[in-house]
């Protein structure tokens, strides 16, 4: 597969709005996942090549919590505390799709509240809130994956 091809595939997904697009010719393989439209994952080859990350626009969720700040920056203000997912795995703001979210926006949460719950390798793992203050934003949508170390919500320490 040639770099022409694969920026058509990149291009086409960007058009198309795509979440997820995986072509396999042979032993090369591309994969370009827009989890939430923040980052591109582009894979070439079999899996012992390197991966390629290209930069997309920010997501919604992103600029509406930090206006201006990139995806893994510490947010400016002292008192917004971001829950980082522990582990790679998808996330799920309720415990079943007919029950209500764990938590809502503009709600207070203590140490030790559960957040969310991220699913991986079958397993559902519960977050909890390490701080007390203020659900302030949720960076992630309902049934996105998430990377380890992605900012899962924001939270105003008071």
């Amino acid at each position: 597969m040639t770099v022409d091809e694969i920026r058509e595939l990149i291009n086409l997904a960007a058009e198309t709005g795509i979440a997820e697009l995986e072509v396999q010719r042979g032993d090369n393989r591309v994969r370009i996942r827009r989890a939430g439209f923040a980052v591109q994952d582009v894979v070439i080859g079999p899996p012992s090549t390197a991966a390629v990350t290209l930069p997309a626009g920010p997501s919604a969720a992103s600029q509406a919590a930090e206006p201006g700040r990139e995806k893994g920056e510490k947010p400016n203000d002292p008192n917004l505390f971001l829950v980082k997912s522990p582990i790679v795995g998808t996330f799920y703001e309720a415990p079943s799709p007919e029950l209500p979210p764990f938590v809502r926006v503009g709600e207070r949460v203590q140490p030790g509240k559960v957040l969310c719950i991220i699913e991986s390798m079958k397993l559902m793992n519960e977050i909890e809130c390490e701080t007390s203050g203020v659900v302030e934003s949720k960076l992630v949508m309902n049934g996105q994956p998430v990377e380890y170390g992605e900012a899962l919500f924001a939270v105003r320490t008071v």
